[in-house]
């Protein structure tokens, strides 16, 4: 992790044995690229009461190994060797175009990206091919939850199986979440927005008019999985939101639920005071996310 070091209360806990294991795990992946908090774990070992085994552990292979005159005693052959307090500089780190795909991965794999595409594809086959003119409206309501469901399905020991040796690297927590969030965002935003521009519009919401919607879904629910997790939260969103514009419609005694869905969508994402409604949302939900970012350092690690 570039920039970051070790604190010192850290590694004393590492030193004496009392660091967990996830966290032992974590610092010493980052021990691979950092020179500096190596040298340091190292002196920070060699004072406790195990550095003096360890170092009778190496006089006695110095020992055993080199060639020394008779005269020669291990505490001779200790001030010849220098300790390797500083370890050798380490290799460069490997290019961050696989550390991205490796992180990213979960994100496009598995039933998510297939249920997104049957969900475009559906929409234009209900519109082409069986005549339904309410098919831009349909998909304008189901939209919004596409990215919040894919990010509940790209993060977590569901979806990916090393999740817990992700989970306890640096590089994982918000950065993780963000980063299959980002993917889940640059596949189903512009799929979902170009499948609606080619259906026929009756009126109501232009095809794009889901997308603040839409984020702001996916940042309440990532929000929200500070506290209550990420399967959880993204239920909670997407159902809400589900709840919100078909209940009303379905509940209408005329039986004109295309029309009384139109309505529905054009009060919660049409209009330009209505958009902006949600921009706020959003920009709150990202302020929460920064606020809050240490809680996901052990988001469903275990």
């Amino acid at each position: 992790m570039t920039g970051w070091h070790a604190p010192e209360t850290l590694i004393a806990r590492y030193a004496d044995g009392s660091l967990p294991d996830a966290d032992a795990w974590s610092l010493e992946k980052h021990l691979e690229s950092c020179a500096s908090c190596a040298g340091r774990v190292s002196g920070a070992v060699r004072a406790t009461a195990a550095g003096a085994v360890l170092a009778d552990v190496r006089d006695a292979v110095l020992a055993a190994a080199t060639p020394a005159p008779a005269e020669a005693t291990p505490q001779d052959l200790r001030h010849a060797v220098p300790a390797a307090a500083t370890p050798a500089p380490a290799e460069a780190p490997p290019p961050r175009t696989p550390r991205l795909l490796w992180a990213a991965a979960p994100a496009v794999r598995g039933a998510w990206l297939p249920a997104v595409l049957l969900v475009a594809l559906g929409a234009v086959l209900l519109a082409h091919v069986a005549g339904f003119s309410g098919a831009r409206t349909l998909l304008l309501a189901v939209a919004p939850v596409v990215p919040v469901a894919g990010v509940a399905l790209s993060y977590g020991r569901h979806a990916d199986p090393l999740h817990e040796l992700a989970a306890s690297t640096p590089s994982a927590g918000l950065r993780l979440v963000l980063t299959r969030t980002a993917v889940v965002l640059a596949v189903s935003l512009p799929l979902l927005t170009l499948a609606g521009l080619v259906l026929p519009s009756p009126g109501g919401p232009g095809a794009a008019a889901w997308l603040l919607p839409g984020l702001t879904l996916t940042l309440a629910a990532l929000a929200l999985g500070g506290w209550l997790g990420l399967r959880t939260a993204t239920a909670v969103t997407g159902g809400g939101w589900l709840c919100a514009v078909l209940a009303p419609a379905l509940a209408t005694p005329d039986g004109a639920v295309a029309r009384h869905l139109s309505d529905q969508l054009s009060a919660y994402v049409g209009g330009a005071a209505t958009q902006g409604g949600w921009a706020a949302a959003a920009a709150l939900c990202a302020v929460l996310l920064a606020a809050r970012r240490t809680a996901y350092d052990r988001l469903e690690r275990f």
